[in-house]
């Protein structure tokens, strides 16, 4: 399903970066955070775009930060917190660097100014949040995918959701050209996918 167009409707993404990134992987393709921008601007009156990300803490250069800074740039508002890396009852080493708290403290402050939310996650943690925006008079949109197995997107997120959109169906209005092999063998590159991947 695609998104319908209301040019007069104020509208917010809230996207879950590590989320987004595992979905457009696991349907093939990489995002152009620019064609993002533009797609959902025409269908609505886009008052922000906010882009959640944690970033490994205690280190002099991040490989995802290049994209992060690309975005801040870009017209997005990003928000970043450390990756907390703790050991487990086991004495196994983990990472941990949800962003659950300030997506939801986000889109609870803005549903007062907005008309409509879209949430880029298929996180099942949201869907209270959902109830409660859509409560407020915000209509909500979930962007994930169902074609992989199993789906990306928790059943009662999808349900809860006024309108559901999967990633795959957005591919030809907001994938990136893709790299040449040269390009996508380049160290950089790498590193930024495995970050990403990891934060995941």
């Amino acid at each position: 399903m695609s998104i319908p167009s209301y040019p007069a409707e104020r509208m917010c993404l809230f996207i879950d970066g590590a989320n987004l990134y595992a979905a457009a992987r696991a349907v093939g393709f990489d995002i152009d955070y620019q064609k993002l921008l533009k797609y959902f601007g025409e269908r609505g009156r886009l008052i922000r775009a906010f882009y959640y990300t944690a970033l490994l803490e205690d280190s002099d250069y991040s490989p995802i930060r290049p994209l992060v800074d690309w975005l801040d740039y870009n017209g997005y508002k990003m928000v970043t917190k450390p990756i907390r890396e703790f050991t487990d009852a086991h004495g196994r080493r983990k990472v941990k660097g949800n962003m659950e708290i300030e997506l939801a403290i986000d889109m609870l402050e803005m549903s007062s100014s907005i008309d409509h939310a879209v949430l880029f996650s298929g996180d099942g943690d949201y869907r209270r949040l959902v109830e409660t925006v859509q409560k407020r008079g915000v209509r909500v949109s979930v962007v994930s995918t169902i074609t992989t197995n199993p789906p990306m997107v928790a059943d009662e997120l999808r349900r809860q959701a006024d309108h559901f959109i999967d990633l795959s169906t957005l591919a030809g209005n907001i994938a990136r050209a893709q790299l040449d092999d040269r390009e996508a063998a380049t160290p950089r590159v790498r590193q930024q996918r495995d970050e990403l991947a990891a934060n995941g």
